[in-house]
């Protein structure tokens, strides 16, 4: 960033963060961030973030290398912690959800203390699930040589096959936190509710692929399904409006399910989950059917 410090002046910044309680010195084995300091990192300097989200996406797509005909290679995960003694009854809930179908895959990833998901490590007292992220999706029909485009996150509020729409909408280029994440923390899901009825608010996120790949998109798709990966929730046709969303001239529109759809329904239950949306990327065969756990 053209930033030039001296090693003097790293000491200096250094003291002021241990004063400031963000790092906690260990002598001659360096420093390690305090729980504090993580918290700084995640809201400071939010003009320069904004558009991280996207940047994420495709970072994430890149490096998805899943091959649905031969079920390997690597896929995007989220990662949800949840403390050991509310394990069995989140498991109950996210049922629900895996089983409405507005998960993006019913395989998971669990990890217990110590053991990494994507990038994070569960800590003491948690254990990880990890859900498949639908920028699996993006991963694979970029590896196709299909460009898609990452619109918004939001909220789809689902009433019957005849009316749905999103009603709330954040633009990934234009933020610095993911959105699936804040609209859980701020209650503006009721997955349990549509499980339950079929009328409700799931997460999903909003796509644009080029009309003339539509054909080679819905083989992809059907490939993918049949992989035990869904994602696609629907997918428009040429210039077509989608859940109420004008698509541009010789674009498709494509609804994704949130790929935290199940950890919202945990959430609206009551049980304290802690969200990492798009924490890495994991193996396909460390992966197992939700119905085995």
């Amino acid at each position: 960033m053209g930033f030039f410090l001296s090693e003097r002046a790293v000491r200096y910044h250094l003291r002021i963060t241990d004063e400031r309680g963000h790092t906690q010195p260990f002598g001659r084995d360096g420093r390690m961030l305090t729980a504090q300091g993580l918290e700084e990192l995640k809201i400071a300097l939010a003009p320069e973030h904004v558009g991280f989200v996207l940047e994420k996406l495709e970072t994430l797509a890149f490096q998805t290398t899943f091959n649905p005909r031969t079920r390997t290679g690597f896929v995007p995960i989220n990662t949800s912690l949840i403390s050991k003694d509310k394990f069995r009854e989140a498991l109950a809930v996210i049922g629900e959800a895996f089983a409405a179908g507005f998960c993006v895959s019913e395989f998971i990833a669990v990890a217990y203390q110590g053991e990494k998901l994507g990038s994070v490590i569960v800590p003491e007292g948690k254990i990880g699930i990890g859900t498949i992220c639908s920028v699996v999706v993006n991963g694979v029909l970029s590896k196709s040589g299909i460009p898609i485009a990452s619109k918004f996150g939001g909220v789809l509020e689902l009433r019957n096959p005849k009316v749905e729409r999103f009603v709330a909408i954040i633009y990934y280029s234009g933020t610095s936190l993911d959105p699936s994440e804040q609209y859980i923390r701020a209650g503006m899901t009721s997955v349990r509710e549509a499980a339950k009825t079929g009328r409700g608010r799931i997460l999903a996120n909003f796509r644009e692929i080029p009309a003339p790949s539509r054909a080679l998109v819905s083989e992809k798709i059907a490939e993918m399904k049949e992989a035990g990966i869904g994602g696609v929730y629907r997918l428009g046709n040429t210039s077509e409006s989608i859940c109420q969303i004008p698509v541009g001239l010789n674009r498709v529109g494509m609804v994704f399910l949130g790929g935290l759809n199940a950890m919202a329904a945990a959430s609206e239950a009551g049980i304290e989950v802690e969200n990492n949306s798009e924490s890495g990327v994991i193996d396909f065969q460390r992966l197992v059917s939700f119905r085995k756990i």
